[in-house]
């Protein structure tokens, strides 16, 4: 176990001779010391990630700018979604769909793609709301032993000062909110133009990142080579991540590196090794070399992403202290199988509803009337 969990965390071109890798290389013999202890261990891995992360950070502190939303042209409606209309008349849905098929052949090539305006600025306010009271919510069942904790919190990485709140089907604001993304803005026929009506919802869930937080280290969400699909090339997940406040870049902003959702780049920054001339490894030369786009997002804007594609979340060194909270959901590709991580997503609603499905159901919303469906499957939650 230990030595597993090391080599997950742990690499080769670490351990070169400056003091903050000899420290690096101190903490990985330290870590056979935790064996004895999962907490101690946890906290060594955890430190180890966070001396990588800093290293990542200074490797490409000169490649950072922001990314800008993608804005079509000569397509009718703009590029925006609910809150670019009127608050009571929805864009024309081919409008939307030809702002779809535009944001989608960026996403394609780049790996990632910003659209603004996605929920209005009172829906991400009650939102925002929401989910920190469900946080508490599901905090106290959990230490009440009420519910097991990954039935209402995902895993993820560096998780002090971080949390994956997973978001149940139900409340108003939540259905409201899938509304406006999926129903009144380009977000559906984005991910409809990759994956097709069929994609499976996989994520609905909010990563909250609180000050003091650490930057995490890059990493792809799934690795490249579909599993389960008839092609190693096939999209895995888009996720759709959705900031419920302006994302300042004190906050942490998630750091996105364009054009590496491709095998060749997989390939880069799996190879750790470093050369005996002392030059650096393909990886940390990956890093150092790609431009790289921080998601400083607007309230209510969409920075939607291939899972291959190399990120992380950045450390949250807010001067007004604030959490940084992103409302998120992830499509997975219908061809495939298992997509080579855990969805971040309640239990019961694993599989269970297409984006057509989704949206659907959700046309009754405005009407006032019931969404069928997604009424029966929050029954089904614990």
């Amino acid at each position: 176990f230990v030595s597993s969990c090391i080599t997950v965390y742990v690499w080769p071109d670490l351990f070169r001779a400056t003091p903050r890798q000899q420290n690096l290389s101190i903490m990985s013999a330290a870590a056979t010391d935790a064996e004895s202890s999962s907490f101690g261990l946890y906290q060594v891995q955890e430190q180890l990630i966070i001396d990588r992360g800093a290293l990542e950070e200074e490797l490409m502190a000169n490649n950072y700018t922001p990314l800008h939303a993608n804005k079509p042209k000569k397509i009718r409606g703009g590029s925006g979604g609910f809150a670019a209309a009127s608050n009571t008349n929805t864009p024309p849905s081919a409008a939307l769909r030809e702002q779809g098929k535009a944001h989608a052949k960026i996403l394609e090539k780049e790996g990632v793609v910003r659209i603004d305006h996605v929920l209005s600025h009172d829906t991400v306010d009650e939102l925002r709301e929401f989910v920190f009271s469900q946080r508490e919510t599901a905090k106290q069942q959990v230490e009440s032993k009420q519910v097991k904790s990954l039935s209402r919190f995902a895993d993820v990485l560096l998780r002090t000062n971080r949390c994956d709140l997973l978001i149940p089907l139900g409340p108003d604001i939540v259905t409201k909110a899938l509304y406006e993304a999926f129903v009144s803005s380009p977000v559906r026929y984005t991910i409809e133009a990759l994956l097709t009506k069929r994609a499976v919802l996989q994520e609905l869930s909010c990563l909250m990142s609180y000050p003091g937080s650490q930057r995490q280290v890059m990493h792809p969400d799934t690795p490249y080579g579909a599993m389960g699909g008839l092609s190693k090339d096939e999209p895995v997940l888009y996720t759709c991540f959705i900031a419920l406040q302006d994302v300042k870049e004190d906050m942490g902003p998630t750091v996105w590196l364009p054009q590496t959702h491709t095998q060749e780049a997989h390939e880069r920054f799996k190879d750790e090794q470093v050369p005996v001339n002392g030059a650096e490894s393909p990886k940390d030369e990956l890093l150092r070399t790609t431009p790289a786009k921080l998601g400083m997002l607007p309230k209510g804007s969409c920075g939607i992403f291939d899972s291959r594609l190399l990120h992380c979340g950045g450390a949250n060194r807010s001067a007004d202290d604030t959490t940084r909270a992103i409302f998120y959901c992830s499509f997975k590709n219908p061809k495939i199988g298992y997509p080579g991580n855990p969805p971040s997503i309640r239990p019961e609603l694993v599989s269970k509803l297409t984006l057509e499905e989704l949206c659907k159901d959700l046309q009754n919303y405005p009407k006032g009337k019931p969404c069928p469906r997604l009424q029966e499957l929050a029954a089904t939650l614990n």
